[in-house]
């Protein structure tokens, strides 16, 4: 019988309960963690062997997100959960990155993590509580890795910072900051705020880190109450012997070719021919040479070379300084049937960016353990192979493109109009045509170009820039708008978007240690001077957005009416509504509270809509004189419809200024007439009409003083409300 083991520790305002021991024994690493009624289950485990070939670390993160979790069926077909939400592969990432850089350089064993969502509240978030779960999981099994870390939100609400607020709490946060570190360093950062300042995010940090070590002390008790001994592995090892012998023959070529080639191409090419060269001339002296450690020996001595002339002489690949920007441009109007297009470029990057607007109808809908059950701004971000000059299946996005489009997405949501000022569902797509680094921030940028050209209301736009790190311990370089190569051998890629006024989206990976306050704050400010200048680049190209959106974007307008009328404008069997959809070639979204939306292309005929619908909704005033249709006739009168679905009575002594036999010697069926309202019986909501008030001119009160049979038995119509008939 497995014994459990629980622990706890109050972190910000709640208390974290973690158990291991009872559940999911044959894993190498088993955690339940639950705070409030939000509660999951981590796993980790290792292989046993290494599967030959293998030449990189094999970790994958799988969050599975059960609808059960909050007492749900899925709303697929099948009725289960089918692949993962955005929002599921969106915790994969958050979870992945801060553990990878934790794992011993040269490890091939491949190493799961599964995280199963067991029950949400609603209240509290999983996302960081999954990945606190996989860090204890890590921490107490026998998985070699130099965690654990500790992971919190920090909420800046009314002025203060608020360490793992709740979902509620959020409504009104101006910053949402999720982050992991060690005892020591800050080592991942995702950031989403309302135009914060860099004094704000630091102090942020600051709160974050010392809110996360408690979880850290939790776990470092973990390891020594429970904790498995650390399996030994086998680790790939660099020949360092076989390196320096290929750095003797080519070391100078390759610093050569890297002073005389600031052009990525060009230094390819001059690296392609040596590699090339060497390959031979050592599989010539020796046949059992594998080409490629000789080709992966040439791509580390490049590296040195890099990071060594860029830390020394302050020069990185492309011959910029630390800070410059690479040469940018801006254009609009790129598509001429998109409702809006941006097209950025930076050095060799180049996104262009589409934007769509559709009804409220169209919103996403979310079918996940969230509380949000739709979004109304969408942000995709395509990277297609020919943008590297390469070939892949198309098989759809992946993850690496998931998680760049909601950067995009958070970067801009601040910005974006409210669905009152702006009753648009946007989708925005960016598609990368040429990649040289810093791609997702080029979205950003492009993207809200798009968003400007088609009209959006946007109060700023929103630029992004991704900051680099290259450091040996003693002397470091922060670099900024950093490129391919310099991401792939740097030591931090540090992305950073937002306004003139401050900062709205910050995601930070590294590959070292961690962070200081000092570098943090460099970086931060650097990012700041060379977002400014982006954006400089961008208000030149269009300096707000446009007064009018495009002619093929659909026409919103909007009406507020009585709750208690939705029923008149829908209609018997949604009648109503339908006939309006059809006679004026628009859509109507009707809300609960009484908001109505009418959309469509042609302006003219959405005003027409949305006037019929002032129609069907106008409260009968006394004196008010109408058009009507005569629907039906009685011996004792005409019954008329005189707004669509609301009718009257006219008593047959009303229907003209002589007497009648009947009524049919003044009107006859489908007649339009002109009519006043006379009555109003505001208990049962019959209305009294006449046509004989019309006819001859009188004042309201004229026609109620000769109406002789208002006290009789039929005083007025029956004011029912259906459908306009045809």
């Amino acid at each position: 019988m497995l014994e459990e083991k629980i622990f706890s520790m109050r972190v910000g305002a709640h208390e974290v309960v973690v158990s291991t021991g009872k559940l999911a024994e044959q894993a190498g690493g088993a955690v339940s963690a639950r705070v409030g009624d939000s509660m999951v289950l981590a796993t980790a485990t290792m292989s046993k062997n290494v599967r030959e070939g293998l030449d990189f670390f094999p970790l994958s993160v799988d969050y599975e997100e059960k609808m059960y979790a909050a007492g749900r069926i899925p709303g697929s077909f099948f009725r289960r959960e089918g692949r993962p939400s955005t929002d599921a592969i969106l915790i994969c990432r958050l979870t992945d990155r801060p553990l990878r850089p934790l794992f011993p350089d040269g490890m091939r064993n491949e190493v799961q993590i599964v995280i199963t969502t067991l029950s949400s509240d609603s209240e509290h978030h999983m996302d960081i509580l999954a990945l606190n779960a996989a860090s204890m999981a890590l921490t107490i099994s026998d998985i070699p890795w130099n965690g654990p870390i500790g992971a919190v939100r920090v909420g800046y609400i009314d002025g203060e910072f608020v360490v793992n607020p709740t979902i509620p709490q959020m409504d009104n946060c101006q910053l949402d900051l999720r982050m992991a570190g060690t005892r020591d360093a800050i080592i991942m950062v995702e950031a989403g705020a309302n135009e914060v300042s860099e004094a704000i995010m630091i102090e942020a940090l600051e709160a974050g880190h010392a809110g996360l070590q408690p979880l850290i002390d939790m776990q470092i008790q973990m390891r020594d109450a429970v904790g498995k001994e650390k399996r030994d592995i086998s680790l790939a090892t660099t020949d360092t012997e076989f390196i320096q012998q290929v750095r003797d023959r080519v070391g100078e070529r390759i610093r050569q070719v890297v002073i005389d080639n600031t052009e990525r191409a060009a230094r390819n090419a001059a690296v392609d021919v040596i590699r090339d060269e060497i390959v031979e001339q050592f599989v010539s002296e020796d046949e059992t040479t594998d080409p490629k450690i000789v080709r992966d020996a040439i791509s580390d001595i490049l590296k040195g070379e890099v990071r060594s002339r860029i830390l020394y002489e302050g020069i990185r690949p492309d011959g910029r300084s630390y800070t410059d920007i690479r040469e940018l441009s801006s254009e609009v109007g790129i598509s001429p049937r998109a409702h809006g297009s941006g097209l950025f470029r930076r050095g060799q990057t180049q996104v262009l960016s589409i934007v769509a607007l559709g009804t409220l109808r169209e919103a996403q809908k979310l079918d996940g353990l969230y509380p949000e059950d739709t979004r109304r701004f969408i942000h995709h971000y395509n990277f297609p192979p020919y943008s590297t000059g390469e070939t892949w299946f198309l098989r759809g996005p992946k993850r690496r493109e998931i998680g760049h489009g909601a950067l995009a997405e958070t970067a801009l949501s601040p910005l974006v109009p409210s669905e009152e000022e702006f009753p648009y569902t946007i989708r925005v797509v960016s598609e990368v045509l040429s990649s040289n680094g810093s791609t997702s921030q080029a979205s950003i940028c492009a993207s809200s170009l798009a968003l400007m050209d088609c009209g959006v209301p946007m109060i700023r736009p929103v630029a992004g820039v991704a900051m680099g790190l290259v450091t040996d311990g003693s002397k470091y370089a922060v670099l900024s708008d950093i490129q391919g190569m310099e991401d792939h051998l740097g030591d931090m890629d540090f992305k950073v978007a937002g306004t003139s006024e401050g900062i709205t989206a910050l995601q930070m990976d590294i590959k070292i240690g961690g962070l200081s306050r000092e570098l943090m704050a460099q970086a931060l400010e650097q990012a700041r001077t060379g977002r400014l200048q982006i954006l400089d680049n961008m208000v030149a190209t269009i300096p707000a957005a446009r007064s009018e959106l495009s002619r093929w974007a659909p026409r919103m307008l909007s009406i507020k009416i009585d709750p208690d009328k939705i029923g008149a404008v829908i209609g018997k069997g949604g009648s109503t509504i339908r006939s309006l959809e059809e006679d004026f070639d628009v859509s109507v979204d009707i809300q609960e509270d009484g908001t109505v939306y009418v959309a469509g292309v042609e302006g003219e005929k959405t005003e027409m809509a949305l006037e019929r619908i002032r129609d069907i909704t106008r409260e009968p005033e006394l004196g008010q004189i109408f058009s009507g249709r005569v629907v039906r006739i009685t011996d004792f009168g005409a019954f008329v419809e005189f707004t669509p679905g609301q009718d009257g009575m006219v008593h047959i002594s009303q229907l003209s200024s002589e007497r009648l036999d009947k009524v049919e010697d003044a009107i006859s069926m489908g007649d339009e007439i002109l009519v006043m309202i006379t009555g109003v019986d505001k208990v049962n909501g019959k209305i009294r009409l006449s046509r004989q008030a019309v006819l001859e001119g009188w004042t309201l009160e004229e026609a109620q003083s000769k109406d002789n049979v208002r006290s009789g038995g039929h005083r007025g119509g029956r004011g029912n409300r259906r459908g306009p008939r045809r």
